[in-house]
C-alpha cells in the first residue's frame, strides 16, 4: 500500500523540483541579457539592439578580411606590436590561445578523452587532450590533457603517457557538458564510456 505524503512534504519536494528547472534557467537569461545591455550601452544607437548586430557585421568583415594577403599583414603588424608590451602580449596571448582552443581551424578541445587512474583502468579522470608533443625530450611520449572541473569555470592539466589515455566516441560539446555539470547533463557521453570500458575492466578482473 502506497503511503500517502504529506501537504508539508509534498510542497517541500515540488518546491525543489521547480528550483531544478528554474534556478538554471533564470541564471542563464539574466546572463544573457546583462551581456546584451551592457554592450548595447557600449554602442549607443536609437534602434534598441542595433548596435550589437552592427558589433556583429563588423566583426564578421574583420574576419573575411583577415582571410586575404593584406588583412593578415595588418594583422601581423598589430600582434608585433602587442608583443612588446610585457603585460598586453600576456594578456592577448592568452585570450587568443583560450578562445582559439574553442573556435577556428585549430580547436583545442575536440580530442575528449578518459585518463587511466589506475593500472586496471577502473578509475578515470574525463578531460581533452590539448597538446600531444613537446619540444623537451624529457616529455617523449606524454600529452597534456586539460581536466575542467565539476560546477567552476576552472581545471586541471595533466601531462600523462599516451598510453593512460583513451580516447571516447563523444563530441567535445556534450563531453564539457557533462564534466562542468558534475555528470548530471549529458550522460550519454559517460554511457558510451561505460560501454565501451566495462567489458574490458570485467575481462582484466576475471584474468
Amino acid at each position: 500500500m502506497q503511503t500517502r505524503r504529506s501537504p508539508v512534504k509534498w510542497f517541500v519536494d515540488n518546491f525543489f523540483k521547480g528550483c531544478l528547472v528554474l534556478v538554471p534557467l533564470a541564471i542563464t537569461v539574466y546572463v544573457v541579457w546583462v551581456v546584451f545591455v551592457t554592450l548595447d550601452r557600449l554602442l549607443p544607437s536609437p534602434v534598441p539592439g542595433l548596435g550589437i548586430v552592427l558589433a556583429a557585421v563588423a566583426i564578421t568583415v574583420i574576419g573575411f578580411l583577415t582571410g586575404n594577403v593584406i588583412g593578415r599583414r595588418v594583422v601581423d603588424f598589430v600582434e608585433h606590436l602587442l608583443e612588446k608590451m610585457p603585460i598586453v602580449r600576456l594578456v592577448y596571448a592568452s585570450l587568443k590561445d583560450l578562445i582559439g582552443a574553442f573556435v577556428g581551424s585549430k580547436q583545442s578541445f575536440d580530442r575528449p578523452v578518459v585518463v587511466k587512474l589506475d593500472e586496471a583502468g577502473s578509475v578515470g579522470a574525463l578531460g581533452f587532450v590539448t597538446c600531444d608533443q613537446f619540444d623537451d625530450p624529457a616529455l617523449a611520449g606524454q600529452v597534456a590533457v586539460y581536466l575542467p572541473q565539476s560546477y567552476n569555470f576552472a581545471g586541471n592539466l595533466l601531462v600523462v603517457p599516451k598510453d593512460r589515455v583513451i580516447p571516447v566516441n563523444a563530441d567535445g560539446a556534450s563531453f564539457v557538458t557533462f564534466i562542468v555539470s558534475g555528470g548530471v547533463s549529458g550522460m550519454q557521453a559517460a554511457k558510451k564510456y561505460l560501454d565501451e570500458t566495462a567489458p574490458i575492466s570485467r575481462r582484466r578482473a576475471g584474468s
